[in-house]
């Protein structure tokens, strides 16, 4: 792989890095430096699809209510790499719940890029 080719494959993972820090911060505004303004992001609820949030504005709404609702919030990084204009992270999504019960959740996120920047964050978790 070309050195040209090797940076923009890290860019893209640091990228993401970047991104998750600022998810574990609950910093939304953080977070959404790292998007694009015609952003995507597929949620992983409801089963089987999820929801798609299209556009920056309603995805930093949803995660500012998604914070609101679950402010222990944390992802646990298990593995990642990058793939041209693409990453793949595999994560560990854990909570605690208003009864004080913690929870947790495996899953794979894909991630897109255009200019730099998380154009595209797709969600799934194990059943």
């Amino acid at each position: 792989m070309s050195p040209a080719r090797m940076s923009k494959v890290e860019s893209g993972v640091r990228t993401v890095l970047a991104f998750n820090e600022a998810f574990n911060r609950h910093d939304v505004a953080g977070m959404m430096q790292w998007m694009s303004d015609d952003c995507i992001f597929e949620n992983t609820a409801p089963a089987p699809d999820g929801t798609t949030y299209s556009g920056k504005e309603a995805v930093t709404r949803f995660w500012q209510d998604f914070f609101r609702e679950s402010p222990q919030a944390r992802i646990e990084i298990e593995e990642i790499f990058g793939l041209g204009f693409h990453c793949v992270m595999r994560w560990t999504y854990s909570w605690v719940d208003s009864t004080g019960v913690q929870g947790h959740v495996r899953g794979v996120d894909i991630f897109k890029f255009k200019d730099g920047l998380i154009c595209e964050k797709l969600s799934y978790v194990k059943g």
